[in-house]
C-alpha cells in the first residue's frame, strides 16, 4: 500500500519591528561593525518587544503561511512548533499558538532540537501525514532568542536575532511527496558546547544564577564551527544520494544561518556554486529554528524557485543535533 503524499501548500515568515545593528551593539559591548561582519557576516538582527513572546512571532508567520495555502486555522489538525525559547517551560508553545490562531480542531505540541528544530519537525510532520491520521499540519520554527542572550558577552550577543517561519503541509495523492529524503543526527556527548547552564531541572534557577547570566546562552565557538561543517556536509551528501540527485540538480542550498564562514564552507565542500547558496544572515543573524523557514519563505515569495526544482535544507544546533533534507518543490 502506498503512503499518502505530502506537499507544502504555503509558507510564511515574520520578524519583529525593532532592528538592532552592529553599530548599536558597539555602544553596548566592546565590539565593532567590522569585527562582527568579518567573523559572522551579520550586519543587523531583529529583536522582539517585551510583550511579544515566541508564540506571537509564530502567530504572524503562521497567519501568512495559512493565507498562502488558502486555508483557515480551524482546518488544521496538528500544530508543531520547533523552538528552544518557548513562552514558558510548560505548557508547550504549540498550545499558546493554537490559542492565538483559534485552531481548536488541532493537536498542538512543541519540539526542541535548537537550530535543527525545523528539520526535525519537517520529518515528523511529513510522517504524520503519510500515516493517514492527519491531513493539514502547521509547522513553525520560532525563536525569541533575545530573551536568553547575555548582553554583556560580546562573543554571543552579536550572533542572535528573533523571528519565525512557517509552512503548511497538506496530504496529497500517494506517490506525490515533496520531501524526498531526510537524514537527522545527534551526539549528546557535546551537550556542553552550546547550552544554558541553569534554568532546568538539572540546575533550577536561583537569584545568583540570574545575576551571573547562567540562564543565558553559553557557547564554545571554535569547537562548534568544526563539528557544524562536518555534520551539515555529511548529512547533505547522504540525503542527495538517497534522493538520487547530485549537487548539479540543486536549485538552492538553504543552510541554517549561523555564521557566514560555516555557510561558505558547507557550500564549498558540497561543490555548490555561491549563487545557489541562499544567504540572509546579514539581515537577521542566527534565528535558530526560524532561519530555514524564513529563508524558504523569502525564496518562494520572490519567485526564486519553480515547481519541480530541488531544494537542499541543512542545519546544525545545540545537542548537538544536525540534519538535512531534499525537497522537490
Amino acid at each position: 500500500m502506498q503512503h499518502h503524499g505530502v506537499t507544502i501548500a504555503g509558507t510564511g515568515s515574520y520578524v519583529p519591528a525593532r532592528v538592532l545593528t552592529n553599530h548599536d551593539l558597539a555602544k553596548m559591548v566592546e565590539t565593532s561593525d567590522d569585527w562582527i561582519r568579518t567573523r559572522t557576516g551579520i550586519e543587523e538582527r531583529h529583536i522582539a518587544a517585551a510583550d511579544e513572546p515566541t508564540s506571537a512571532l509564530a502567530y504572524e508567520a503562521a497567519c501568512r503561511a495559512l493565507d498562502a495555502a488558502g486555508m483557515k486555522a480551524e482546518e488544521l489538525d496538528y500544530i508543531l512548533v520547533a523552538t528552544f525559547t518557548g513562552d514558558n517551560i510548560f505548557p508547550n508553545t504549540g498550545c499558546y499558538l493554537q490559542k492565538r490562531l483559534g485552531a481548536f480542531n488541532a493537536a498542538a505540541v512543541s519540539i526542541e532540537a535548537a537550530c535543527t528544530g525545523f528539520l526535525y519537525g519537517l520529518e515528523l510532520a511529513a510522517n504524520l501525514i503519510r500515516s493517514g491520521n492527519y491531513r493539514n499540519i502547521l509547522l513553525v520554527g520560532a525563536e525569541k532568542i533575545s530573551s536568553l542572550v547575555d548582553w554583556t558577552d560580546r562573543n554571543t550577543c552579536v550572533l542572535f536575532g528573533d523571528g519565525a517561519g512557517a509552512v503548511v503541509l497538506k496530504q496529497t495523492t500517494p506517490g506525490h511527496d515533496c520531501l524526498k529524503s531526510v537524514k537527522l543526527g545527534a551526539d549528546g556527548r557535546y551537550t556542553d558546547l552550546l547550552r544554558t547552564a541553569a534554568g532546568g531541572s538539572m540546575k533550577p534557577l536561583t537569584v545568583e544564577d540570574v545575576a551571573s547570566h547562567q540562564n543565558c546562552i553559553k557557547m564554545e565557538g571554535r569547537e562548534v564551527f568544526k563539528l557544524a561543517v562536518n555534520a551539515m556536509v555529511g548529512s547533505s551528501r547522504a540525503v542527495m544520494e538517497k534522493a538520487g540527485i547530485t549537487h548539479d540538480d540543486i536549485r538552492w542550498v538553504i543552510p541554517h544561518q549561523a555564521n557566514l564562514r560555516i555557510i561558505s564552507s558547507v557550500g564549498k565542500y558540497l561543490e555548490v556554486p555561491e549563487d545557489k547558496v541562499y544567504i540572509n544572515i546579514q539581515r537577521y543573524g542566527n534565528t535558530s529554528a526560524a532561519s530555514i523557514p524564513i529563508a524558504l519563505d523569502e525564496i518562494v515569495r520572490s519567485g526564486q524557485v519553480k515547481r519541480g526544482e530541488y531544494l537542499l535544507l541543512t542545519a546544525f544546533g545545540a545537542g548537538l543535533t544536525w540534519g538535512a533534507s531534499v525537497i522537490k518543490w
